[in-house]
């Protein structure tokens, strides 16, 4: 039976992951200005050639995709990482940023019932109770916000783009593992970005980046983009995505807290009351329940298409030491 430890273990790459996302949200501030397209094409060639430096130094096996992985690759690098940056710069205009971010506040409950159905096994009602109740201390830290009917769409999409971010990558993760498929769907996302940079921004866009901007990019390069994917990625690959989005509540918790150490002052008690909410959602949803040593492997491994479990097949493949360490 999987003792507490070693869920922790394995739970604990995606916490990490998800705080280096929450401060991204004080960072990111600084690029307000900066051409976006551009910005974001640099900030991913860079995460790209940091990774790459970080698998050749780790001993991780890269391959190349083939046939209808390159879909999925594809798709994660669209909508996770393209159309997402597109959704939450153009929500902003329309609506109050708080809105953003509780439209992907929403994400544990989409990835508690999508999450299963790709990993062909049956939602954890453990985490479809905890779902609701992490999302709903994520809005009372985030707050509700005004906006309008465009800005409501462009939150629908952003929410749409930040569970695809995950649930495309179960397919693959199985022979790409969390360094492949994060180190792809970089690399796409770069060439995308840069194409439409290139096209709306022109080429001498990235001249207008100031000092301090280049400093956020190096920040959201190294630690949100390139540490921060493999790290999710590990814990997706680990318990599935379904547990795994619980985690994804802890991103607005630590915005909150980095907001009120960089000087935005005390969080409000709507958002103390959040964060008790939430903390309770994601013990109640992590928390290891006493099942049978025979369903251990059936409740807790997300099966790969074969029917075995992708844990043991990453053992017989090699691909266990290729995890972060």
């Amino acid at each position: 039976m999987d003792t507490p430890s070693a869920s922790f273990a394995r739970l604990f790459p995606g916490m990490v992951g998800m705080t280096l996302v929450g401060s991204s949200v004080t960072v990111s501030r600084t690029l307000v200005d900066a051409p976006l397209f551009t910005t974001q094409a640099v900030r991913y060639a860079a995460a790209t050639a940091i990774l790459l430096v970080m698998a050749r130094l780790t001993g991780a096996r890269l391959v190349w995709p083939r046939g209808r992985e390159w879909v999925w690759l594809a798709g994660i690098a669209v909508s996770g990482l393209v159309l997402f940056n597109v959704a939450v710069v153009r929500g902003v205009a329309h609506a109050e940023p708080a809105v953003v971010a509780v439209a992907v506040a929403c994400v544990p409950v989409v990835l508690g019932v999508v999450g299963p159905a790709l990993e062909r096994r049956r939602p954890s009602r453990q985490v479809l109770l905890a779902a609701p109740v992490v999302m709903a201390g994520a809005v009372l830290v985030e707050g509700t916000g005004r906006t309008d009917a465009v800005g409501v769409a462009w939150a629908a999409l952003a929410l749409a783009c930040e569970a695809a971010f995950t649930l495309l990558a179960v397919p693959v993760l199985r022979r790409h593992s969390p360094w492949g498929v994060s180190v792809h769907a970089m690399w796409l996302a770069a060439v995308l970005l840069a194409v439409l940079g290139g096209a709306s921004e022109g080429p001498s866009a990235v001249r207008k980046l100031t000092g301090a901007q280049w400093a956020a990019v190096g920040y959201l390069a190294l630690m949100v983009t390139a540490v921060a994917f493999v790290l999710w990625y590990s814990t997706v690959r680990a318990v599935g995505a379904g547990r795994a989005g619980l985690l994804t509540g802890l991103a607005p918790l630590a915005a909150a807290v980095v907001g009120a150490v960089s000087g935005s002052g005390a969080p409000r008690p709507s958002v103390w009351l959040g964060i008790a909410v939430l903390v309770l959602g994601l013990v109640g949803g992590l928390r290891r329940r006493d099942i049978p040593a025979t369903e251990v492997t059936a409740v807790d491994q997300p099966a790969s298409h074969t029917g075995i479990p992708i844990a043991e097949i990453a053992t017989e493949e090699g691909f266990t030491d290729q995890r972060p360490r």
